[in-house]
């Protein structure tokens, strides 16, 4: 019985790697880059979607959105606020996006319309490591207010980013969280990893961030 479970689950991933090459390519057909964004729920990746979104739009480059949920529309209302185009993927019982939902997604999308598209995953720090979606680079949102030990305790998601961002640095002081060794752990589980320091609230380290994105 394990043996045919781990068959099925080498199937599914095989499936959805080869679908996530087909999003890349529909992508770049349309020179859109396309961002992965994965972290925890409340760890800031709609906010980091909100901040960027107007620095963006300043510099010329016109922004889109896939919003990842389990059920409901929150994330997504707050991503259309912005009054940019956006799809709202919702995965039911499964715990993260794959590239059959996003291909979907995609193919709702105005793509002539859009330089740069975020996909944002469900709030989890496990489910959606083995599943790429087709996206350029993996950007994992992680805040100070989740403990300094969320890194070692997820270290699979980082090894698959380019991307680590620690939001909350403000509130490090007030929930005991060690910056430093949040960067630490990032860096042990993958040396290529580039670190940025945010507030999402305030805006503040979030220029770095997007001239990293956009490099």
């Amino acid at each position: 019985m394990h043996h045919i479970d781990v068959h099925m689950e080498a199937d599914i991933l095989g499936k959805n790697t080869k679908l996530a090459q087909k999003n890349f390519e529909i992508l770049k057909n349309h020179g859109i880059r396309a961002f992965d964004l994965l972290g925890a729920i409340g760890s800031g990746k709609t906010a980091l979607i909100e901040r960027i979104t107007p620095m963006l739009i300043n510099r010329g480059i016109r922004p889109g959105a896939i919003a990842g949920d389990a059920y409901g529309d929150d994330d997504y209302n707050r991503i259309i606020a912005l009054g940019i185009p956006a799809v709202n993927a919702n995965t039911g019982k499964e715990c993260h996006l794959d590239a059959h939902l996003v291909h979907h997604a995609i193919h709702d999308l105005p793509l002539n319309d859009i330089d740069v598209l975020f996909i944002e995953n469900v709030g989890n720090m496990l489910c959606p490591t083995d599943f790429t979606l087709g996206a350029e680079k993996r950007i994992v949102v992680v805040s100070t207010t989740e403990g300094d030990d969320v890194v070692n305790k997820h270290k699979m998601m980082f090894r698959e980013c380019s991307i680590g961002v620690i939001n909350k640095v403000d509130l490090a002081g007030a929930v005991g969280a060690d910056i430093k060794r949040m960067e630490n752990d990032m860096l042990h589980y993958n040396p290529e990893i580039k670190i940025f320091r945010t507030v999402m609230k305030t805006g503040e380290g979030l220029e770095p961030l997007i001239e990293e994105i956009l490099s």
